[in-house]
């Protein structure tokens, strides 16, 4: 069978797993991500599903499918915030990290090792999350499709990757890896980043209906994330199925 599963780039991140709940760590960029990324996520998703983003557990009664899931760092607010959280990963390492911090926090997630494409085609979900994960796999139209069918009719999913651009250049790899050290040197192949443009293609090619585009972009001088109209370098699709 054909797979989405770039080796390489499992063993890459298998060898940081450890240091997935380090917020100081190599994995610093994405803690200093996931408040933006939980706020696009909650605002879109109470919107579309017509819920209060205001009650306790606004996520509540919706099926969420975190896929490329790491050691948990987007699963676990999903719970929190009342969803029924699956995360999937095809390193079985990233996903034991995950299965021990969901456990030490007495959240109840299933974590399971596995891709999109082997994954249970009988389960379906309401929400599918999609981040950072596309521009590490083998086969952009296997794994896009693959989590197509995991999504429920009239469901909604979550497409965030990083631009093909000069500007994603100089930031995402020679400012991110090699300047700041942020990331490990080797972190990203620009070559495999996609233009919102082709990545909405093979989405809409698919027949999912495109709700959003949003850039997200990084303020240095008060080291927060923002939402934004520039998709040079950061942005994200939500694209529903209906």
């Amino acid at each position: 069978m054909t797979t989405t599963v770039n080796k390489e780039e499992i063993q890459k991140f298998s060898k940081l797993a450890d240091q997935w709940w380090d917020a100081n760590g190599k994995f610093k960029p994405l803690h200093m991500f996931n408040p933006i990324r939980i706020e696009y996520i909650l605002d879109i998703s109470t919107s579309y599903f017509k819920i209060d983003k205001n009650k306790k557990l606004p996520l509540e009664g919706l099926k969420i499918l975190d896929i490329g899931c790491g050691g948990g760092l987007i699963s676990e607010p999903m719970t929190r915030l009342g969803a029924e959280v699956t995360g999937i990963d095809a390193s079985e390492k990233n996903i034991n990290i995950a299965k021990n911090h969901a456990k030490k926090n007495k959240l109840k997630i299933d974590y399971i090792n596995s891709s999109p494409e082997k994954f249970n085609k009988e389960k379906k979900f309401d929400i599918i999350l999609n981040l950072e994960v596309v521009e590490h796999v083998e086969d952009v139209n296997l794994y896009l499709s693959s989590c197509f069918n995991l999504l429920k009719e009239n469901g909604i999913m979550f497409t965030a990757t990083i631009n093909r651009t000069l500007t994603s250049y100089i930031k995402a790899i020679v400012g991110a890896e090699y300047v700041l050290r942020w990331l490990p040197i080797g972190t990203h192949d620009w070559n495999k980043f996609l233009k919102p443009e082709e990545l909405e293609k093979y989405l809409n090619d698919l027949g999912l209906k495109t709700l959003n585009v949003k850039g997200l972009s990084f303020n240095p001088l008060l080291k927060k994330w923002r939402q934004s109209k520039n998709l040079s370098v950061n942005y994200i699709i939500t694209c529903s199925k209906n």
